[in-house]
C-alpha cells in the first residue's frame, strides 16, 4: 500500500488560477467556479487511483489553513457579517469592511497560508459541509477517500491571537475542532483522516512557544478523544524529524504515524520505539518538495534497513509531504532537453515512482516494474557522471574566494550617500516591479514565437519604462524604479541568463491563492557570462535626473525559490550564485547606478525548522549575501527587501547583512514588526511597507498618514523610508496609480507637519 499527503490543486494548465481570477472579476459565477473545481478534483483523483486512498480536502479554492478557519467559524470581527465565498475571500484578499488577514510562509516552503485571527470574543462553530461534499464526490466516483486535515496544534500554533488568553481560546477552539471531528465521523462507518502536524517538526520549542496552558499530555488526550469518535487517525509530520513527538504519539490510540525520511533523516532514531508499538508507519520516502527523479535502488536499500526494525506489513510508503510544492506533470515539457528532463519527476511522476517502489519493496516485480527499475538505474547513473553538472572553473572560483566586508562602516557610508543623494526626509520609493500588463506579457510571447523582431520588442519595453518613469516623476516619488517590464519573474529572469539553470514550459507551482510561480531548475554549476540588467536600468536612468534603483534578486532568494540540485550542498550552490550577483553589482555601479536593491525576499523561509540547525544556515546564507554586496563602493547604497517574516529571532542576522536600507512587510501587522528593530537599536535605515499590495483595496491618504504616524512612534524620521510592502507586479494600474498618489500626498502632509 502507498499513500500521498496531498496533490497540487491548480490543475495541469492552471485551470483553478484562471477560474478564480474570472470569478473575482465577475466573469464567472459561483456555480461555474464550483464546476471547474469539481472537474479538477475528479482529474486529480484519477491520477491517484493506484494508491490505497485518494486525498480529500487537500483541494482548496485558496488555502487549506483558511479552509479550516472558515470551517470552525474563526472569522475576524470585521468579516463576521459576510457569508459564503464573499466572507471566505474577504479574509484572503481584503474587503471594503477591512484589510485581509496576514499571509506568511508555510514553514520553510515557498507556499503562503492565510494566518487565522483568534479572539476570546469568537464563537467557534463547526461546519463540515465542504469536507462532506468532497468526501461524497470521491465515493460516488468509486474511490476510497482519506481526509487530509490540519491538526489542531499546528492550526493553533500558526494562528494570531487578537484578544484574550491563549489557554481560553485554545479550549474554545478545541471544542469546535472536536465537533468537526464528530461530524466527519458520521460520513462513513470508518473514516480515515490524516492529520498534518508539521509544527511537531520544530521540536519541543515549537510546542512550548504556543503557551496555551496545556502540557504534552494534552496531545495524548486530544488524539485519544479523536480516535474514540470512530476516526481511523494517522498523524503525519514533515519537513524535519519529530522524534520528541513520535514518542508522545506512540502513547495514543491513533492508527498510524507518518514521518518524513527525506528531510528528517533523524526519524530513524524512533524506529525501535515504533516497532514496539502497534502503530502503522507511513514512511515519507519520495521527495514531495523537490523535482529530481528518485533513486529507486538506494531507496529500496533504505526501506530494507527499516524493515529489519519495523515489520514490513506495518510499513506504508508515502511522499515526504504534500505534492502541493511541486509541478503537476512532465507531460508537454518540450522546452527542457531530453537528458535533463529524464532527471526530473513532478507530482504525477512521483505517484508512479511511489507505486513502483511499493511493488519492488513488497517483491511484486513483474516485467513493467523490472523495466522501470532498470531505466531508473540508468537515468541516475547518467546524471551522476554527466559533464553538464560539473564545471571545474566555477568550483575553483568559489573555493578561492575570501569573504570581504564593505569598505567603510555604515555610519561613514550613509554620510557619503546623504551628501551625494540629498533626499528629503521620509524618502519615497517602491519595491521594484510595476504592473505586468497583458500587453507586456503579449510582447514577450510574441518575441519568443518570432512574431516580432528583437528591436520591436526592445522598443515596446522602452515605451513601458518611459511611461513608468514619467508617472513616478509626476507624482513625486523620490527614488525611481524602471518597473521591470522585461522580467517574467524575479528569479526566473536571472536564472534564464545564468549558466546551470533550465526552465520549463508549464511547471507551475501555487504560491498563494491564484498566484503561481514557475521556479527555475538548477541542474549544474552556476555562473554569469554577461550583464543581466545593465541595459534596461541604465536606459531608465538616462530618462531622469532623479536617482533610480538597480534591481537584483539576491543569491539566497534565487536558491530558495528554485528547485535546487540535490547532488551538491546548498551552501556551495548559493555561493556560486552570489559571485554572479557580485559581478552584476560591479557593472551597475561602474555605469553610474548609485542605488542597488538586492532582494532577499526568501531569506527567512530557508531557515531550518529546528533551532539546532539554524546557526549553520545563517552562516552560509549571510556569507552569500555579503559575497554579493561587499563589492559595492561606499557611495553605492545597497537596499534589500524581505517579505512576510517574523524578525524577532533573526534581527541580529539582519543587522549583520549590513544593507544600507532594508524594506519589510508591515502593512497587515501595523508597527509591531518595527518594534523589533527599535528594541535592538538597529541603526541602518528601514522602509516599512506602508500598504498591502496583496489586496485590491486602495489605501486612503488618511490611512497612510496614520500608518506613518505609527511608524514615527517607533523609529526616528531620519531612519525611515516610505514604500509599499512588496512589488506591484500582480496589481493593476487602476489600483497602483491612486495608491501611490495617496502615498506621496500623505508623505507630503507628514513632512509639512514635521516642520
Amino acid at each position: 500500500m502507498s499513500n500521498i499527503l496531498g496533490f497540487p490543486r491548480i490543475g495541469k494548465n492552471r485551470e483553478l488560477k484562471k477560474a478564480l481570477e474570472n470569478f473575482w472579476s465577475g466573469k464567472c459565477n459561483h456555480d461555474e467556479l464550483e464546476s471547474i473545481a469539481r472537474s479538477l478534483r475528479e482529474k486529480h483523483w484519477q491520477i491517484q487511483k493506484d494508491l490505497e486512498y485518494v486525498c480529500v480536502n487537500d483541494f482548496s479554492l485558496y488555502d487549506n489553513v483558511l479552509d479550516l478557519a472558515y470551517a470552525l467559524n474563526a472569522k475576524p470581527a470585521r468579516f463576521k457579517e459576510l457569508d459564503g465565498l464573499e466572507g471566505y475571500f474577504a479574509m484572503a484578499r481584503g474587503h471594503k469592511n477591512g484589510i485581509a488577514c496576514e499571509i506568511t510562509k508555510w514553514f520553510n516552503t515557498n507556499y503562503h497560508y492565510v494566518v487565522p485571527e483568534l479572539s476570546s470574543d469568537d464563537n467557534y462553530k463547526a461546519n463540515v459541509e465542504s469536507i462532506k461534499k468532497q468526501y461524497n464526490e470521491a465515493k460516488s466516483l468509486g474511490y476510497k477517500p482519506k481526509i487530509s486535515l490540519i491538526g489542531i496544534f499546528t492550526f493553533f500554533g500558526l494562528s494570531k491571537i487578537i484578544k484574550g488568553e491563549k489557554q481560553e481560546i485554545f479550549s474554545k477552539l478545541k471544542s469546535s475542532y472536536l465537533d468537526l471531528i464528530d461530524e466527519i465521523a458520521k460520513l462513513d462507518s470508518e473514516v480515515v483522516v490524516e492529520f498534518s502536524e508539521p509544527i511537531f517538526a520544530q521540536g519541543l520549542n515549537g510546542l512550548d512557544s504556543l503557551k496555551c496552558g496545556y502540557d504534552r499530555n494534552a496531545i495524548v488526550c486530544i488524539y485519544n478523544e479523536i480516535t474514540k469518535k470512530g476516526i481511523k487517525a494517522i498523524v503525519s509530520t514533515f519537513f524535519e524529524h519529530s522524534n520528541e513527538f513520535t514518542e508522545i504519539l506512540l502513547n495514543t490510540n491513533i492508527y498510524g504515524i507518518g514521518l518524513d525520511f527525506i528531510y528528517g533523516e533523524k526519524n530513524k532514531e524512533s524506529l525501535q520505539a515504533i516497532a514496539k508499538s502497534n502503530k502503522i508507519l507511513h514512511v515519507g520516502i519520495i521527495d514531495g518538495r523537490n523535482i529530481w527523479v528518485a533513486n529507486i535502488e538506494s531507496k529500496l536499500e533504505f526501506l530494507d534497513s527499516i524493515a529489519k526494525i519495523v515489520p514490513k506489513e506495518r510499513i506504508i510508503l508515502s511522499t515526504s509531504c504534500s505534492l502541493l510544492h511541486i509541478p503537476f506533470s512532465k507531460d508537454g515539457e518540450e522546452k527542457i532537453d531530453s537528458e535533463i528532463l529524464s532527471w526530473l519527476s513532478f507530482a504525477a511522476e512521483k505517484i508512479k515512482e511511489l507505486t513502483i517502489l511499493e511493488a519492488a519493496f513488497k517483491g511484486n516485480i513483474d516485467s513493467n516494474v523490472k523495466e522501470f527499475l532498470e531505466k531508473n538505474k540508468q537515468i541516475n547513473a547518467n546524471r551522476a557522471k554527466s559533464s553538464r553538472t560539473n564545471n571545474k572553473t566555477i568550483r575553483d572560483r568559489v573555493a578561492a574566494y575570501k569573504l570581504i566586508q564593505r569598505e567603510l562602516e555604515f555610519s561613514d557610508r550613509i554620510a557619503i550617500q546623504k551628501e551625494d543623494f540629498k533626499l528629503p526626509i521620509l524618502p519615497t520609493t517602491t519595491i521594484g516591479s510595476f504592473p505586468q500588463t497583458n500587453e507586456i506579457r503579449a510582447l514577450r510571447q510574441q518575441l519568443k514565437k518570432g512574431e516580432i523582431t528583437e528591436s520591436q520588442y526592445k522598443e515596446g519595453i522602452k515605451e513601458y519604462i518611459r511611461d513608468c518613469v514619467k508617472f513616478q516623476e509626476e507624482i513625486g516619488i523620490d527614488v525611481l524604479v524602471h518597473g521591470e517590464p522585461e522580467r517574467n519573474d524575479m528569479v526566473e529572469y536571472f536564472g534564464e541568463q545564468l549558466n546551470g539553470f533550465v526552465f520549463s514550459t508549464n511547471a507551475w507551482v501555487q504560491s498563494y491563492g491564484s498566484r503561481c510561480v514557475k521556479p527555475p531548475i538548477i541542474y549544474g554549476d552556476v555562473s554569469r557570462t554577461k550583464a543581466m540588467t545593465l541595459e534596461w536600468i541604465t536606459y531608465a536612468q538616462s530618462l531622469t535626473k532623479k536617482l533610480l534603483k538597480g534591481m537584483l534578486t539576491g543569491p539566497v532568494t534565487i536558491l530558495n525559490w528554485s528547485f535546487a540540485r540535490d547532488d551538491l550542498p546548498r551552501d556551495e550552490v548559493c555561493k556560486q550564485i552570489a559571485l554572479a550577483i557580485a559581478d552584476e553589482i560591479d557593472d551597475l555601479q561602474n555605469a553610474g547606478i548609485k542605488i542597488i536593491q538586492v532582494d532577499e525576499a526568501a531569506f527567512k523561509e530557508g531557515y531550518p525548522l529546528r533551532s539546532e540547525n539554524i546557526k549553520k544556515y545563517e552562516q552560509w546564507a549571510l556569507e552569500s549575501f555579503k559575497i554579493s554586496t561587499a563589492i559595492a563602493k561606499p557611495s553605492t547604497q545597497i537596499h534589500t527587501h524581505m517579505c512576510y517574516s517574523e524578525f524577532n529571532d533573526i534581527i541580529k542576522t539582519i543587522e549583520a547583512l549590513d544593507a544600507d536600507v532594508i524594506s519589510i512587510e508591515t502593512a497587515r501587522s501595523g508597527n509591531e514588526i518595527l518594534k523589533v528593530f527599535e528594541k535592538v537599536g538597529y541603526t541602518n535605515e528601514v522602509g516599512p511597507g506602508i500598504y498591502d499590495i496583496h489586496s485590491p483595496r486602495i489605501p486612503s491618504i488618511e490611512d497612510i498618514e496614520n500608518q506613518i504616524k505609527a511608524l514615527l512612534e517607533v523609529l526616528p524620521k531620519e531612519q525611515l523610508w516610505i514604500n509599499p510592502d512588496c512589488g506591484l507586479k500582480t496589481r493593476k494600474w487602476e489600483e497602483v496609480k491612486p495608491s501611490l498618489k495617496n502615498i506621496t500626498k500623505a508623505v507630503e502632509n507628514i513632512r509639512e507637519s514635521l516642520k
